[in-house]
C-alpha cells in the first residue's frame, strides 16, 4: 500500500465559526495505481493535496505514506514524492533549467543535469530552458511543473489539475508520458482533474468529493452505476459529476 488516509479531517476558524474543508474521509492507493480524486470547486481536494504534503496540518486523522506515518517520517517520505499544479507558481526571475536545478538538489538527484536535460526533451521545452519563468505562457508553466514533478523519479506523484492549461495535442502527450511512468518505473498517481474523459483514460478508480466528504468510490463504473442507480455498460462520469454535485447541494 504507497497511500492509506484514515478519518483524515482538517477545520479552518473563520468569524462565522468553523469551516470543515475535510470532512472524516478515508482511502488508500496501491502501487503502480492512478487514482482519481474529484470533485467540484472547494470540495477539499486541493486541501487534501495540501495536507499530504505537509503543508497543512490536520485537525483529526492518520495519514501513512510507503508504510509511514507522515507525521513522524515527513522528510523522508517527501524525498520519495513530488507535486505539480499550474496554480503553482516558481520563481519567476528565474530561468526553466536554473529553476529545475534547485528543486533537483532539494531532492538529491543523482547527476542532477543529466536528469534535467532528460526531461526538458522529454516535454519538448528545449527552447525554453535559458527563459526565464517570468516570461512563460500558462501552457509552457504546466510543461515545466510537469518536468519537475518527475525529476525525482518519485513512486507517489500528486498531480493537481496537471493539463488545465495545456492545448489539446499538449495535454494528450502529457497523459502519454504519465502513463508511460507509470507502467515502466511502478509510479503511484492522485490525480485531479475536471475533465472527465481525462479520468476516464487515465484512471484505475476514483473518490468523488463534495462538500468535503466522500460521496463514492471505486472503479469508474462501480461509481457510474452507484450514482446514476442504474446498470451501465460504459463510465459515464461526466453525468456522474452533475448528477452527485446536484443531489448533495447545501
Amino acid at each position: 500500500m504507497i497511500l492509506q488516509v484514515k478519518n483524515l479531517t482538517k477545520k479552518f476558524s473563520a468569524k462565522g465559526g468553523d469551516f470543515t474543508a475535510v470532512d472524516n474521509i478515508s482511502f488508500e492507493i496501491n502501487e503502480g495505481e492512478i487514482l482519481g480524486f474529484l470533485g467540484p470547486n472547494g470540495a477539499g481536494k486541493t486541501t487534501t493535496i495540501y495536507i499530504l504534503l505537509g503543508l497543512i496540518t490536520p485537525t483529526a486523522g492518520d495519514i501513512f505514506i510507503f508504510e509511514k506515518n507522515l507525521e513522524t517520517h515527513r522528510q523522508e517520505i517527501l524525498q520519495q514524492m513530488n507535486f505539480t499544479s499550474p496554480y503553482v507558481s516558481l520563481p519567476y526571475r528565474l530561468t526553466v533549467f536554473e529553476n529545475l536545478l534547485i528543486f533537483a538538489h532539494l531532492y538529491n538527484v543523482p547527476n542532477p543535469k543529466k536528469r534535467i536535460e532528460e526531461l526538458i526533451d522529454l516535454f519538448g521545452i528545449r527552447n525554453l530552458r535559458d527563459e526565464p519563468v517570468s516570461h512563460l505562457s500558462a501552457g509552457e508553466n504546466t510543461r515545466v511543473g510537469l518536468a519537475k514533478a518527475l525529476l525525482n523519479k518519485p513512486r507517489l506523484i500528486l498531480l493537481d489539475e496537471p493539463t488545465a492549461s495545456l492545448d489539446p495535442q499538449m495535454a494528450h502527450e502529457a497523459r502519454e508520458i504519465l502513463l508511460r511512468v507509470q507502467k515502466e518505473e511502478r509510479t503511484t498517481i492522485l490525480y485531479t482533474s475536471h475533465n472527465m474523459a481525462e479520468i476516464e483514460k487515465l484512471c484505475n478508480r476514483i473518490v468523488f468529493l463534495n462538500h468535503g466528504r466522500i460521496i463514492a468510490s471505486g472503479t469508474l463504473m462501480e461509481v457510474t452505476n452507484a450514482i446514476l442507480r442504474e446498470e451501465r455498460k460504459e463510465p459515464a462520469l461526466e453525468e456522474v459529476f452533475f448528477r452527485a454535485v446536484k443531489e448533495t447541494k447545501i
